[in-house]
């Protein structure tokens, strides 16, 4: 099918006019009379396609996160998971201001029911990326916990640069997005002269249980649900101990 016959296409162009829309003026702009407008078509034609206008923006927000999600499940088992991660912050810092309109639907439209598919998925991705270094025996806190970390950081500093940007007052928040980003990993991340002391046992403990907990659902088969809630709770008590011995040190 040629680009003529594709845009020729009712969807195409009622997805094309929402994207433009948004993209112009927000997520106020797009409305069933502007889009209709836009994509010479009726508001009964986009209710066919898409149920609703919420079903609409999801399918232009999935458009256009669609790269940026492959991008950053790519790095998934692909080199050391620190500088996954690392890659993967940078990679959502690079999405946020390059497509603000986006983002701003994904992450700050209030949806009373649940949060975007989209970010959803994303949030799967990271959550693979951060259980990536607790397998490692590099994280100190539980996976939820320092995904948990990761994104709300990672979102607020993305707003926050989004409205600077739009300001034109960009250039006076140059290094916050490395700087939040380092400082959140290293409060997640074992310290190196940590794992190398021999007394810290505590410590190490912690480390292990965490790493051991990630593991569970790859490496071992044999344990009833009641044994793996057991054995979850056990770890999470060992990992706490070591949070604890290391908030005194």
């Amino acid at each position: 099918m040629t680009e003529a016959e594709v845009i020729a296409q009712p969807r195409e162009r009622i997805l094309r006019a929402a994207a433009e829309l948004l993209t112009q003026g927000g997520r106020e702009a797009v409305s069933t009379r502007a889009v209709s407008a836009a994509a010479g078509v009726q508001a009964q034609t986009i209710y066919r396609h898409f149920g609703d206008m919420r079903g609409l923006l999801d399918a232009v927000a999935r458009r256009g996160y669609a790269d940026y999600l492959a991008a950053k499940q790519a790095h998934i088992g692909a080199g050391d998971p620190v500088e996954q991660v690392r890659d993967g912050w940078d990679l959502h810092i690079a999405f946020a201001l390059a497509n603000p309109a986006v983002y701003r639907l994904l992450y700050a439209d209030p949806r009373p029911d649940a949060e975007s598919p989209l970010a959803g998925e994303a949030h799967k991705v990271l959550l693979g990326l951060v259980e990536g270094i607790a397998k490692a025996g590099r994280l100190r806190t539980s996976v939820e916990s320092a995904a948990a970390m990761v994104h709300s950081s990672g979102v607020g500093v993305a707003l926050t640069l989004i409205a600077a940007q739009a300001a034109g007052q960009l250039s006076h928040y140059e290094g916050l997005a490395d700087s939040v980003r380092d400082a959140v990993l290293g409060s997640v991340l074992v310290r190196p002269q940590k794992s190398q002391e021999a007394d810290d046992l505590a410590n190490k403990a912690a480390v292990h249980a965490i790493a051991l907990k990630a593991l569970l659902g790859d490496g071992v088969r044999h344990l009833t649900p009641g044994e793996r809630a057991l054995l979850g709770e056990l770890l999470d008590r060992i990992a706490d101990d070591g949070a604890a011995a290391e908030a005194t040190d």
